[in-house]
């Protein structure tokens, strides 16, 4: 442990599972002092008391980014609790209906736009009042290659990645003069519980989906503690990706 995040305060979204459990393990264990924010309390339990055994900082909050209330109350406990806020990883997300435009359920449809693209709107906007008070925060969002390259067998995903790039610019843009840097990572596919099944599907570590490198969680780390740890204000509104294939 080199202490790369000593007195930060992070908070990462969708953190009981996959990427972002290996994240916010990763930002403790760095010295940060993280709000693990998922909708699943005893997942959360089990990541906070892991990170606190391993000597680490951790408090749970249980939250629905796709919930107004339930994300400004995550800021806000963040945020006051310390009086302000470094690091914003948005990582909450995924696919759970992947479908065509001709073939979706508008239903489901909207309610993919509003976990991928509404929840990073959200938690952007709670986040802002307490990274203003951050010598240099951060709000680094997950992104993908499909909203870069599309999808039309995974059309509100793609849609709402698309949506998820072009915020990364705006707030960009909007949150400069502030000292507020905000990048967008694209890992590819990473073998998750949220994965689709074929990502586990491979040899000599090529996938189904052509020659792609299908990582494991702690594959993505070393980028998230790179944007994590940059100056203010270093790189803003980029893309950064580790797919193999051109986003």
């Amino acid at each position: 442990m080199t202490n790369l995040l000593e007195g930060k305060i992070a908070v990462v979204t969708g953190a009981s599972q996959g990427m972002g459990r290996e994240i916010a393990k990763a930002y403790a264990a760095e010295g940060a002092f993280v709000y693990a924010a998922a909708r699943s309390e005893g997942k959360l339990k089990s990541l906070c008391d892991e990170i606190r055994a391993d000597g680490g900082h951790a408090d749970l909050v249980v939250t629905d980014v796709t919930d107004e209330d339930s994300v400004k109350n995550l800021f806000s406990k963040a945020g006051s609790a310390h009086g302000k806020i470094d690091i914003a990883f948005l990582n909450a997300g995924g696919d759970p209906y992947p479908e065509t435009v001709s073939n979706s359920n508008v239903k489901n449809w909207l309610s993919v736009i509003d976990l991928n693209l509404s929840s990073a709107f959200m938690c952007s906007k709670f986040a802002i009042p307490y990274l203003k008070n951050s010598d240099g925060g951060k709000i680094i969002i997950m992104g993908s290659g499909m909203g870069h390259n599309g999808s039309s067998e995974a059309s509100a995903y793609s849609v709402a990645k698309a949506g998820v790039w072009m915020l990364t610019r705006v707030l960009a843009s909007e949150l400069v003069e502030f000292g507020i840097s905000v990048n967008e990572i694209c890992p590819g596919p990473v073998k998750t519980p949220g994965a689709l099944e074929s990502w586990s599907k491979q040899e000599n570590n090529v996938s189904q989906v052509g020659t792609e490198w299908v990582k494991e969680s702690e594959d993505v780390l070393p980028l998230c503690m790179f944007l994590a740890t940059q100056p203010a204000i270093g790189p803003t509104a980029q893309s950064y990706s580790l797919m193999r294939r051109s986003s």
